[in-house]
């Protein structure tokens, strides 16, 4: 029996829907850009007259949405969400469904070790968010392009992209380490998706209030903030390094706590 395959064969619908979703949530973004763009109206002329706080909680910022990739900027946060809510929903998902669908009898008397299987589910996860990642990266590619009138967005796009690559890596690990640590395998994907919840609602809270802004440390959403990867021209090295350490302590914690624990069957 093969579990990568397996894995891969079980996650194949869902992955297809998510990813027609992630490009229709795109084409539907950039068209609006395009009917504004179009219809003469000055949009920062009307963001500017809009509550700071409003604007926090679009996510719209201190962007230009009079340019293509600045509008796509404030796009960007709702398609990061939906990247890391199907990482962590596949994370919890491919961990604890053998003990939720009673098959973890039938896999574990295979002649294979737990860390083979752990591995194996791991790597199709991951391919499925390289799949997830790709789809996005190339739609919007192409979107984007499309209403940039000429502007340089490849590089702004491709920043944004591994930016939200390592987010779904992340929360993919969020997913398998809950799932491994939850002794009850049903709960695992609604405990992966309340820290998800709690980390995005803490950097819109950072957005609402300064005051607050040294917590920033605590949401891998702000490590990855759209306007810091557009406008600043790369990556904060000390996020860079926090989310290693985080992927790491996840990856070990899955690993880990997996390996030592009674599976109900």
């Amino acid at each position: 029996m093969n579990v990568f395959m397996r894995e891969m064969k079980d996650n194949r619908k869902a992955l297809i829907i998510w990813s027609i979703g992630v490009i229709l949530l795109i084409a539907s973004g950039m068209g609006k850009y395009s009917g504004l763009s179009a219809s003469g109206q000055s949009i920062n002329d009307f963001l500017a007259q809009m509550p700071p706080s409003l604007k926090a909680v679009l996510g719209m910022g201190t962007f230009d949405l009079t340019t293509a990739i600045g509008y796509y900027g404030v796009l960007f946060i709702y398609l990061a969400m939906m990247a890391t809510i199907h990482a962590a929903m596949l994370g919890a998902n491919i961990i604890s469904k053998e003990e939720r669908d009673k098959t973890a009898e039938f896999l574990f008397l295979k002649p294979i070790s737990r860390n083979k299987i752990i591995t194996l589910k791991l790597l199709a996860a991951l391919v499925n968010i390289l799949i997830f990642n790709l789809a996005t990266f190339v739609s919007s590619i192409f979107l984007v392009q499309k209403y940039s009138k000429g502007g340089a967005v490849i590089g702004d796009i491709t920043r944004l992209m591994v930016g939200m690559f390592i987010l779904q890596l992340i929360f993919l690990l969020v997913g398998t380490a809950t799932a491994a640590i939850s002794k009850h395998p049903k709960t695992a994907p609604s405990l992966a998706a309340g820290i998800l919840l709690f980390t995005f609602m803490l950097s819109i809270a950072i957005d609402l209030n300064s005051r607050i802004e040294n917590l920033k440390y605590l949401t891998p959403f702000k490590y990855f903030d759209a306007k810091d990867l557009i406008y600043a021209q790369g990556f904060d090295p000390v996020y860079m390094i926090l989310s290693i350490v985080i992927i790491v302590v996840l990856f070990s914690a899955t690993y880990l706590f997996y390996q030592n624990r009674d599976l109900n069957v």
